[in-house]
């Protein structure tokens, strides 16, 4: 939005005030344009010169650079896995109680800011005793909905 401001802006000016570009601004695009010119190129210890010459040994380079190879990658379909018993699986699906949420709280520095709002964790553990009720709240409902 800013380049696009600035761009209507300085269309305004050249509208108002014309084309003053100096002698000296023209001279530093042309050595601008000089040194970002490919003039020649050397391809496999030969020289090309010229526009279409180059355009070819270009598009050769980058055609060959991205073509589809096929890769042989190894698979898992052979792979056994261990499996968790069902006691052990539980655990992952189980709402957090208020002593995790806790003890992952107190483990975090309480100078981090966890975003825009700058309310950091060394507030959150100074106001525990008010907040945890809403943190819960927050954390069971997204357990529960997933958002």
């Amino acid at each position: 939005m800013n380049a696009s401001i600035c761009w209507q802006q300085s269309l305004l000016m050249w509208l108002l005030e014309g084309d003053v570009n100096s002698k000296y601004f023209h001279y530093v695009l042309a050595g601008r344009r000089r040194r970002n010119v490919i003039s020649s190129l050397l391809v496999n210890g030969t020289l090309v010169e010229g526009e279409q010459p180059i355009r070819v040994a270009v598009y050769a380079h980058f055609s060959n650079h991205f073509q589809s190879v096929e890769v042989v990658r190894p698979g898992v379909d052979n792979l056994v896995f261990r499996r968790l018993n069902l006691d052990d699986g539980v655990g992952f699906v189980r709402p957090f109680n208020v002593e995790e949420v806790k003890a992952a709280v107190w483990d975090c520095d309480s100078y981090k800011s966890l975003g825009p709002e700058n309310i950091n964790f060394g507030f959150i553990k100074e106001f525990w005793s008010e907040l945890k009720e809403d943190i819960m709240t927050f954390i069971n409902e997204f357990h529960k909905n997933g958002k």
